[in-house]
C-alpha cells in the first residue's frame, strides 16, 4: 500500500522517533502524539509534527486524525512490573487508549492500523520459539491489555473498513530508549555499570530473552504499513535467543571488567524464556532482522555515555 501521511501515537518515544525518522527519510509527512510523559521531542526528525497530548483525550484525536492515511499506535504504558502495582492505569491506557485511537481512525477514515503489540501476550512458554498460534497466557496485566487490544482491533477494524497488523515485539533496544528501572534491561545494565551502580539480575538469568536492534523493529513497521496485507498478527524479533546472564557479560566486558554482579529473587508476572518464531513475518510482509546484539548493542552503549554525560 502506498501511502503519504503518517500518524504515530507515542511518537516521541523510543521506538516511535526512530519509526518517525525513517518515514521522514522516505519522504512521508509524519505526525506524532506524544503527551511527553516518557518520550522527548529531541526523539523527532524536525520536520515531523508534534502534537502534545494523550489518547485518552478525544478532543486531541480529532485534531491529530485530520488527514492521516495509516495510524501507528504505539502510545502506551509500558512496563510489566509497574502494571501489577497500577492495574487500572494500565487498561486506562492501554486497552481504553487504544479504543479511542481506533474510534478516531474510524472517524477519519484511516486507510490501515499498525498496533504495537507485545511479546508479554504468551505468557510462560510451551514451546520455543513461540509462532503467533501459541497459547496466550499473559502473566501480567500489561499483557492482558495488549492482548485484550489485538482482540477489539481484529474485531472492529474489518468491520469499520481499516486494514489492520498487529506486531507482536519482542525485547527491542538501541540507542535512545529512555532510562527506567522497568523497561529494557541493556538500557538498565549500561546505565548501572557506568555510574558504578549494582547490576541486579533478576532469579538466575538464565532466561532466554529475543533482543532486538530498534532499527529492525521501525522497519518492520515500515513494511507492515506499506504491505498490501491486512487482518493478520505477527512476531518482530530476531529468533537468536540471548540469555540475561549473556548480556550482563557482554556489557561487563565492554565497559568495567570489574563489576561483579548480583542475583536477586525473580520478578512476579514476569514470563519465563521467550523466542520469536519469525516466519510469518517473513512470509507475510518480507521481514527480517538484519542485526545481532554483537552488531548494535555499542549503539546503545555510546548513545548512554553521552545521554548520561559519564
Amino acid at each position: 500500500m502506498d501511502y503519504k501521511n503518517a500518524l504515530i501515537t507515542g511518537g516521541a518515544g523510543f521506538i516511535g522517533g526512530h519509526i518517525a525518522h525513517r518515514l521522514v527519510d522516505a519522504g512521508r509527512n509524519v505526525k506524532a502524539l506524544d503527551n511527553l510523559s516518557v518520550g522527548r521531542k529531541e526523539n523527532l526528525p524536525d520536520s515531523a509534527e508534534l502534537i502534545v497530548g494523550d489518547i485518552r483525550d478525544t478532543e486531541i484525536l480529532k485534531s491529530a486524525f485530520e488527514n492521516v492515511d495509516v495510524v501507528f499506535h504505539l502510545a502506551a504504558k509500558v512496563s510489566i512490573r509497574l502494571a501489577i502495582e497500577e492495574f487500572h492505569d494500565d487498561a486506562d491506557i492501554n486497552l481504553i487508549g487504544t479504543l479511542n485511537v481506533l474510534k478516531a481512525a474510524r472517524d477519519a477514515g484511516v486507510k490501515k492500523f499498525i498496533y504495537a503489540s507485545s511479546m508479554a501476550i504468551y505468557g510462560n512458554p510451551d514451546y520455543s520459539p513461540q509462532d503467533e498460534n501459541h497459547p496466550q497466557r499473559p502473566t501480567s496485566p500489561y499483557g492482558v491489555s495488549k492482548l485484550a487490544s489485538e482482540r477489539y482491533i481484529s474485531i472492529l477494524a474489518p468491520l469499520w473498513g481499516i486494514d489492520f497488523i498487529n506486531l507482536r515485539l519482542f525485547n527491542t533496544y538501541g540507542p535512545r530508549q529512555t532510562p527506567s528501572p522497568y523497561v529494557g534491561v541493556i538500557t538498565i545494565f549500561i546505565r548501572n555499570i557506568l555510574s558504578g551502580e549494582q547490576v541486579k539480575i533478576f532469579g538466575d538469568g538464565k532466561q532466554k530473552r529475543d533482543f532486538i536492534y530498534v532499527g529492525d523493529v521501525a522497519r518492520a513497521f515500515d513494511l507492515a504499513a506499506s504491505s498490501d496485507v491486512s487482518g493478520i498478527t505477527l512476531n518482530i524479533g530476531t529468533g537468536i535467543p540471548t540469555d540475561v546472564n549473556t548480556i550482563a557479560d557482554i556489557l561487563i566486558n565492554r565497559l568495567d571488567r570489574n563489576v561483579k554482579p548480583v542475583n536477586t529473587p525473580p520478578v512476579a508476572g514476569e514470563p519465563g524464556d521467550s523466542l520469536a518464531d519469525i516466519s510469518l513475518a517473513q512470509s507475510m510482509i518480507g521481514f527480517s532482522a538484519k542485526y545481532g546484539i554483537e552488531e548494535k548493542i555499542d549503539e546503545a552503549i555510546e548513545w548512554n555515555r553521552v545521554a548520561s554525560d559519564i
